[in-house]
């Protein structure tokens, strides 16, 4: 009986040893394919699909990305055409170290005269305010985006 019980225990280690390589092997994955930028920001659809509101005469233009809470609180990123990517990556336009922040986590680019935040397959989530980034969504000036314990905002 005794050497029932140890094959038993051997074969459930041996189990859950492939249970923790699939699922590290699937966050791996989903990291190489956010890096990839295969998925691409969708040109004129604001937030959960909705209408997006046309920039009235009291609107303001976006000229720059503020970081207002977290380790780079006060950072500051002069907006152009260019998208900023944001992550723990190297060559990210913010670079987080977060460790609730992934290697590619979020991208913010400019559609004709908006700017969208995309949740680039991240293990944590983006957040608008308190809702789930789940698509490319407008982001109005001043809303916080939640990114780990980092809090950015579009000013003018």
């Amino acid at each position: 009986m005794p050497e029932l019980v140890l094959q038993l225990t051997r074969g459930g280690f041996l189990a859950l040893l492939w249970l923790f390589v699939l699922l590290a092997l699937q966050v791996v994955r989903s990291d190489l394919y956010a890096a990839s930028g295969l998925r691409s920001v969708l040109p004129g659809r604001g937030s959960r699909g909705g209408r997006v509101r046309s920039a009235g005469r009291g609107s303001r233009t976006p000229r720059q990305l503020l970081v207002t809470q977290g380790p780079l609180a006060g950072s500051r990123i002069t907006l152009d055409s260019r998208p900023i990517l944001i992550g723990r990556a190297d060559d990210s336009t913010l670079k987080l170290d977060d460790d609730y922040a992934s290697t590619r986590h979020a991208r913010i680019s400019q559609q004709g005269e908006e700017w969208y935040v995309e949740d680039l397959g991240s293990t944590n989530g983006t957040y608008l305010e308190r809702a789930k980034v789940t698509g490319p969504t407008r982001v109005p000036l001043g809303v916080p985006v939640r990114i780990g314990k980092t809090v950015i905002e579009l000013r003018s």
